[in-house]
């Protein structure tokens, strides 16, 4: 039996709510969620037009600094952080 309530952090993805962590509740359990965001900002930029020239920015470097394909090939943990 989980005590609760408990913490579960969790990321929106395609319209669903991925935990990040374990999670010992039973499959199909409705829980009810209250959202406290951790890291979303709003843009600095809000000009479309000045939005799309940073992007275009952003793809030329991109392109211009490929990824060796010798490059260390990193696993699921190492590319997110587990608490």
């Amino acid at each position: 039996m989980v005590a609760l309530p408990i913490r579960i952090r969790a990321i929106f993805q395609e319209g669903k709510f991925i935990p990040q962590e374990p999670c010992e509740l039973p499959e199909a359990a409705e829980v009810q969620l209250s959202v406290e965001p951790s890291n979303i900002t709003p843009p600095l930029v809000t000009d479309p037009a000045e939005r799309q020239r940073i992007l275009k920015e952003v793809v030329e470097r991109m392109k211009a600094n490929p990824i060796p394909a010798n490059a260390p090939k990193f696993t699921r943990d190492e590319l997110h952080e587990r608490r």
